[in-house]
């Protein structure tokens, strides 16, 4: 009996303690939370299809790309692969039934669907129009329902703290006997480097935003410089604990690129050490570089060049990785399907914001392109485009496993090839006008901008029909595709050694993982040589 079989009714799964549903509640959240942030973004780009109000006034502007910040990171970005594949698979990964602490993990997603409802209901009280960042003095004296916000992020990342903590417990204790720390997926390794992340900084970011949340309810002004404060020391803990959420994002999304390249370049990775301290070295650097955000907020010049060099330091670690796969390709029986374009596109949009992330980590450049759409776009390229594509490669790739079937592939390299033109059109052109002055997050802008903010808009309308048909056919999958085989990638990662979808206890029997974890020498049971 596969676990969607055990027990069918609703409670059975609002209060399951399966990790496997779980990974699923989550997965269905972030996908209603990926559509609500794609709706406000793309009414953000349709106003500014002229340089004038197009379809809204500035204070409605304000209050959608507010939301649409809000939502993305806050409610999908961080929480998107870790949460949904990561519940799914780890604990398959590491031959164990469960996680170590199941209930602890149905209780993170109940208190992430509360921070989340809090966060929404928030649109209900008087909106919020303070930009994702919630930067003081405006956000602790803003009359919009900032308060209400601030407590949904709040309660949302404590829903991220349970769950680093399952994982590192998990991965310390559950992992199959034998199975040494360098024969695990790479996964998890990346899964484990993000949870170390999630546990250390996400409480700095909860005292942060209640500091805030006490400046509304009781005029304490930790960051009003009216009564004393220092809206600068909230940058400084905002961001000690943002910029290494830059890696929550992407670390788990370097994992999937991995499983992905190695299953379809029927190879075992270029350099398996390599990969997994890499992302050991991503996380640990990702703590000290927070100061490369507030170069023009007074720091010396000593600290700004010692937060430059850090910030390009991680970028030696991510090239790691980047040469690791694509030499992994060299040589390998290469098998072009969908997962694999979304790795395709991760790889362009992540080398190409990776470059523009080291010319913004240089003071001299960056106090011209600060609080510019330059900012904007490279942001998009290496999180909101790394994220996405990843978690687009995550979906395809463990979707057989998930439910049983397969989806179309030739509908799914067309959505493939839309998303990422659309993404690419939509944000090359801002990387234009920001390098022309043009400012973030303002309602109306010079005639000059004009064009290429409607090739901008006319990009994301591009990136909608793409999402849209990967929704359309995954749906339909779901209830009429072809049935899956255990293995149909003929991947040699520990997961698809179970049934799809795998039993309740994810193995019949006690598992075999006799052949290493990207051991394309050999073939598996009942299967012909590679």
């Amino acid at each position: 009996m596969t676990y969607l079989d055990a027990k069918t009714s609703i409670g059975s799964w609002l209060f399951t303690t399966d990790h496997k549903r779980i990974g699923v509640l989550y997965l269905v959240s972030l996908l209603v939370a990926l559509a609500l942030g794609g709706f406000f973004a793309m009414a953000v780009r349709l106003e500014h299809l002229g340089p004038d109000r197009t379809v809204m006034s500035a204070m409605t502007y304000n209050r959608f790309f507010t939301l649409h910040g809000v939502i993305m990171v806050w409610v999908f970005m961080i929480p998107s692969i870790p949460s949904a594949f990561g519940n799914f698979v780890l604990p398959i990964m590491l031959g164990a039934k469960d996680v170590a602490f199941p209930r602890l993990n149905l209780l993170s997603w109940w208190v992430f669907l509360f921070g989340t409802v809090l966060l929404l209901a928030s649109m209900l009280a008087g909106g919020i129009d303070t930009g994702w960042t919630f930067y003081p003095p405006y956000s602790s004296s803003t009359p919009t329902a900032v308060p209400l916000a601030l407590l949904g992020v709040f309660i949302i990342g404590l829903s991220t703290i349970l769950t680093g903590i399952n994982f590192i417990v998990t991965t310390h204790t559950m992992r199959l006997r034998g199975l040494r720390w360098m024969r695990m997926p790479l996964f998890v390794w990346n899964l484990y480097a993000t949870s170390v992340i999630q546990v250390l900084a996400t409480p700095v970011l909860g005292m942060v935003l209640l500091l805030v949340v006490m400046n509304h309810a009781f005029g304490w002004g930790f960051f009003d410089p009216d009564a004393g404060g220092d809206p600068v020391l909230y940058q400084h803990l905002f961001w000690f604990y943002s910029h290494p959420a830059v890696y929550i994002m992407i670390l788990p999304g370097m994992g999937v690129v991995t499983e992905v390249v190695t299953t379809f370049s029927r190879k075992n990775p270029f350099s398996y050490r390599a990969i997994a301290f890499a992302a050991v070295g991503i996380a640990s650097v990702g703590f000290l570089t927070w100061g490369h955000h507030m170069f023009v907020a007074g720091m010396s010049t000593f600290d700004a060049g010692a937060f430059g060099v850090l910030s390009m330091l991680v970028a030696v670690f991510s090239a790691i990785k980047v040469f690791n796969w694509v030499w992994t390709f060299k040589g390998g029986a290469v098998l072009f399907t969908t997962p694999l374009l979304y790795v395709f596109a991760f790889l362009f949009l992540f080398v190409f914001g990776g470059m523009t992330g080291v010319a913004v980590a240089a003071m001299s450049l960056d106090v011209h392109w600060h609080d510019t759409y330059f900012v904007v776009a490279h942001f998009h390229f290496i999180m909101v485009g790394g994220t996405l594509t990843a978690f687009l490669a995550a979906l395809h790739y463990w979707f057989p496993k998930m439910t049983g079937r397969m989806y179309s592939e030739r509908l799914g390299l067309l959505s493939a090839a839309l998303v990422f033109a659309g993404f690419f059109v939509t944000f090359f052109p801002q990387f234009l006008l920001g390098n022309g002055g043009m400012p973030r997050r303002y309602h109306a802008y010079p005639e000059k901008f004009a064009t290429l903010n409607i090739v901008s808009t006319a990009g994301s309308w591009v990136l909608a029909t793409g999402m849209l048909i990967a929704a359309a056919y995954l749906l339909h999958a779901l209830f009429r595709g072809p049935r899956a085989s255990a293995n149909p990638w003929g991947s040699r990662s520990f997961e698809w050694r179970t049934p799809s979808p795998p039993p309740t206890h994810n193995f019949h029997g006690a598992p075999d993982f006799a052949i290493g974890t990207y051991d394309y020498t050999q073939a598996l049971p009942g299967e012909e040589e590679p």
